[in-house]
Order: structure tokens, then sequence, then C-alpha cells
């Protein structure tokens, strides 16, 4: 267990990043009176988004509005909050995290904790296609369950970036029956006999070649273009990124990491605790497919967690003399 030291400005929790996960750690730590410091970097993952879905009482909500309530309500709580980056991470009797600080100067200061919470959640790469990133967010999009409703019945598209993408393209089939597959980079040869049954049960059409780029008027996406210059008509494209978790700080302070078919990430138990001890992962810093509604509940269980820790700590030392 990770004692608390006696450096000035030591807080109990710190953690790094704002997002549902962290702002909801923090807020448990903050209604337990635990000294907390919120360090935000401010580069949410689902900033492109004009709305979030499914998450109970919040259902469409946009994102930037979600994370303004909760900066509000962690405020009321005595919970500070930094715009700043946590750029090292070191741990001995405590952790002490290294802050950018101000770009003009070059120098940041260095806050200490007991425990500390990484929830720093991950970024989205996306195939270099023409035109992509730019719409991503919008009429291009990646979640069925996030987006299918808002643009159901349309003309979809699914860009194939690995065979398993037949499975995003049989999942979005269930919000239009006009699905057609670019198989973009993805050979024919890849798909296997189950996938076409699948495909062709789920009325999915299936269109080899090479995307090019999309066909965007009056800021609307109206088609997709393959390199051989044919364009199909579509109205929405699905999208699978890469994604890329924010897992630096935990690899520095030596949690254990593990791979998945999503990227690496940190081992937990089923309270977000690493191999670290008082070290902890929430959101999607700690798994890939954690949703905001999933994400905040994963930080909520950690800060309760935390504050479980620090209290048995502290009786433990106060019976001990």
């Amino acid at each position: 267990m990770v004692t608390v030291t006696e450096k000035a400005a030591a807080y109990e929790v710190i953690v790094v990043g704002g997002g549902a996960a962290g702002l909801s750690a923090a807020l448990v730590l903050g209604r337990a009176r635990r000294r907390t410091l919120v360090v935000d970097a401010g580069e949410p993952r689902n900033a492109p988004a004009a709305h979030m879905q499914g998450y109970l009482s919040r259902d469409g909500m946009s994102p930037a509005e979600f994370l303004a309530v909760g900066r509000a309500e962690i405020a009321r709580y005595g919970v500070e909050l930094v715009r700043d980056r946590a750029v090292d991470a070191t741990v001995g009797e405590d952790f002490a995290v290294r802050l950018a600080g101000d770009a003009s100067s070059g120098a940041g200061r260095t806050v200490h904790a007991r425990q500390l919470v990484v929830a720093t959640g991950l970024r989205d790469e996306l195939p270099p296609v023409p035109g992509l990133a730019g719409r991503f967010g919008r009429d291009v999009l990646h979640c069925p369950y996030c987006h299918g409703w808002e643009v159901r019945d349309q003309a979809f598209g699914v860009l194939a970036t690995t065979a398993a993408s037949v499975h995003q393209a049989l999942m979005v089939s269930q919000w239009s029956k006009d699905v057609t597959l670019f198989l973009h980079r993805v050979a024919e040869s890849e798909l296997t006999g189950e996938d076409l049954r699948r495909l062709a049960a789920a009325g999915v059409r299936v269109v080899p070649g090479e995307v090019a780029g999309l066909v965007v008027a009056d800021d609307r996406l109206t088609g997709v273009r393959l390199a051989d210059g044919r364009v199909h008509e579509r109205e929405v494209l699905f999208v699978a990124p890469r994604a890329v978790p924010r897992t630096d700080l935990l690899v520095r302070l030596g949690a254990e990491m593990t791979e998945t078919p999503f990227g690496t990430y940190p081992v937990v138990d089923g309270r977000g605790l690493t191999t670290v001890p008082g070290l902890w992962a929430a959101g999607n810093a700690s798994g890939f497919a954690e949703q905001v509604v999933n994400a905040a509940s994963r930080g909520y269980r950690a800060g309760a967690a935390i504050n479980g820790e620090l209290l048995m700590a502290d009786l433990d030392a106060a019976a001990s003399h």
C-alpha cells in the first residue's frame, strides 16, 4: 500500500483523464471527502460526435454538455481540476505525476498522491481514405449502438479494414436493409463460406475494389468512390477505426500489460486495480469496449474501492501505534 507523503500539496488521489470514467471516480472520491485532483488534457474520444446515446437519463446529450455537467458536479465536493497533460509518473513512497505545464515556460509542476487512477482512454485511428476523418462522427460512423437509430433506414456503406468487418456489416443491417460492404483492401478470398452465407441472408451487398474517397454534396455524404472511378450512392459509411490505447503512464509505472485483438491493455482486477499497488485503470484505458455508461460505471467502482483501500490503510496505521 502506498503511504501518504509529507510533501506540500499532496493529494490522496490523482485522476488522470477527465472523461466519463475519470469524472465518475472523482465524484465518488469527492463525496467521500478525499483530497482529489483531476488532470485533464481536454481530448475526449467522442468529441467529434454531436450526441451520445444509450446512457439512461442522458440519451441524446452532447458529449461536451455531459462533461461540463460532470466538471460542475465534482467541483461541488471540492475536487480540483486542472487543464494539463500528465507527461510522466513515478512511484516510490507515493505517486509523483509530472505535468506538462505552460507551453511557453516549458516547465511543469509535479503533483503527489497516495493512489493514482489512469482514465486516459484511447484514440481512434482511421484508415487513410481521403475525406474520412473530416466526416467522422457525422455521417462516417463506427458504432451502430451509438448512432444506428439516428441514421436508420438510410443507405449504409461499411468500409472493411479487415475480414472482421463482416461482423460490422451484419450488425448494422439491423438498422437498415440497404447495406453495402466495401472490401477496400481486403481480398474476397479472406471471407469464409460462413461470412458469405450470413451476408447473403442479411441482404448485404459485397463490393470488391479499393475505396479512393468519399463523394460529398451540400455538406453531406452522397457516395463512395472506388479507385476505378465507380461511385456507389451511400448516405452513411460505417468504419471500424484502430483503437490506440493511451496507456503510456501505466507502462511507465510498471503495470503488467496484456495483448488483446484490440490493443495492449493493463491487467486489472474486477475493481480496476492494476498489478501495481495503488495504481488503477478505468474506462477505455482498461479495455476497448467501454461505452460512456460503462466507463462511468468503471470509474464509480474504482473510486469506491480506492476510498475503502485508503480507509483501511489509515485504520491499520492508527491501530499499530
